[in-house]
């Protein structure tokens, strides 16, 4: 986990976490409209709900008709498209109330043209030598880069996120391309902000490509693994490269920041498309690897719909609530699961994953995981075919009950396990043989 002079939250370890497009979630695009989700995110099991940017939108240079949250023009305001401070400070204490905990998305390595730095602290930021002007990140014409060599901009920054502590008691922060800004920025601001209570540091970068981060930040993102899995429903690879790739995360999950596992976000979904289309019919069977192996899982807005469409990232285009989730009952099983199984709550430095051998080793991921006598068994079909399981290293010792169909084995009477193309089963044991 995060370095050893700084204490973590207890209540990250066995959580998940659920990103709100304030934007796109309803057709008002408010803070007040997104109260009336709270009570069916409460009961989905949600318990992290991480806002997009709530500042305001820088206009100059801005993209589409509304422009990028992430383009900010002023870090202690709330965008007067979503509603008001106050509005804003309401809903984190009716969330609070509720058992959820707040982070907010912190953009620490660039504003917009027209944030108010531009004017009252120019050397706030980077110049292009070759323009004279401020620097622009390529293919990023909205947003203009800080020059983290400054310290008084360190400050100022700093200044800044405790501004969002004090005044609305947030828990924390997603830091959007914290590896675009200097580690030591991130440790100075943990030991500044953490002065005022334990918060919780989500960094977007991958721990397994900028393990330098990992000191500053609880979790991160598994971005390898979410492209090496679209690249295996292309048929790019075999299934052992997303095994290999599994047992390195939990190399890390156990020595630095814990991995964040997710099928979507603001940026894929937007980007590079749904993740149905990335992913089809392996989707669900990606998610429960997202919530079953060692790590954090992360929702985004309407894939409990299921959302079958892209949010463009500079427009506005609601998400179809039509009254029905398809997808609740389905995340809300998972984490229960999570909540209530020890066997898949957290422990540093804990060794309680093990791979399985079983007859199909080329279609299908099998593992076990283990604490204070809890199991649970997963099974994930990665192939277009039906195979009949059968372990050829663990038999279960127990009865276990698979949580979605109600299938059990039963060690008295061992039969093969029949998994659907592309299909999931997760079992956990309910007694001791």
């Amino acid at each position: 986990m995060a370095g050893d002079q700084f204490k973590k939250a207890s209540w990250i370890y066995d959580s998940n976490i659920y990103e709100v497009n304030l934007r796109q979630y309803t057709s008002e695009g408010t803070i007040k409209a997104f109260v009336k989700h709270l009570p069916r995110l409460k009961d989905m099991g949600i318990e992290i709900l991480w806002f997009m940017p709530l500042t305001p939108i820088a206009q100059k240079n801005k993209k589409g008709v509304l422009g990028s949250y992430y383009a900010c023009s002023d870090y202690y305001a709330v965008n007067p498209e979503f509603g008001t401070a106050g509005d804003f400070k309401k809903l984190v204490q009716q969330a609070k109330q509720m058992g959820f905990k707040i982070i907010i998305d912190w953009v620490a390595n660039h504003t917009g043209w027209d944030h108010k730095w531009t004017t009252e602290n120019p050397s706030f930021y980077t110049i292009d030598l070759k323009t004279h002007d401020f620097k622009m990140p390529a293919g990023m014409e909205d947003i203009i880069e800080l020059n983290y060599q400054n310290p008084d901009l360190q400050k100022a920054m700093i200044d800044a996120m405790l501004f969002w502590i004090s005044e609305f008691d947030i828990d924390g922060f997603r830091c959007d391309l914290a590896f675009w800004v200097i580690p030591e920025f991130w440790m100075e601001a943990r030991k500044e902000l953490e002065k005022t209570k334990t918060l919780f540091w989500l960094g977007e970068y991958d721990p397994l490509d900028h393990p330098e981060y990992n000191n500053a930040f609880d979790a991160a993102y598994t971005w390898a693994w979410m492209h090496k899995t679209a690249s295996f429903c292309k048929g790019e690879f075999d299934l052992q490269l997303l095994k290999n790739l599994l047992l390195q995360y939990d190399q890390v999950a156990n020595s630095s920041s814990l991995p964040v596992w997710f099928t979507s976000n603001h940026d894929e979904n937007s980007w590079n498309g749904t993740e149905y289309e990335k992913y089809g019919v392996m989707a669900q069977t990606l998610a429960v690897v997202s919530f079953t192996w060692k790590g954090l899982p992360l929702i985004y807005s309407g894939q409990e719909i299921p959302n079958y469409k892209r949010l463009p990232f500079f427009e506005k285009v609601s998400l179809d609530w039509n009254g029905v989730c398809a997808l609740h009952e389905f995340y809300k099983a998972l984490l229960l699961l999570r909540k209530n199984n020890r066997a898949l709550q957290w422990e540093e430095n804990s060794k309680n994953i093990e791979l399985l051998q079983t007859n199909a080793t080329n279609e299908v991921l099998a593992f076990l995981r283990k604490k204070d006598g809890y199991e649970v068994m997963v099974l994930l079909n990665f192939s277009n075919t039906t195979p009949q399981i059968k372990f050829t290293d663990w038999q279960p010792c127990a009865i276990f009950n698979e949580i979605f169909s109600g299938l059990q084995m039963d060690p008295e009477n061992p039969v093969s396990i029949p998994i659907e193309p592309w299909g999931f089963l997760v079992f956990e044991k309910i007694r001791n043989h």
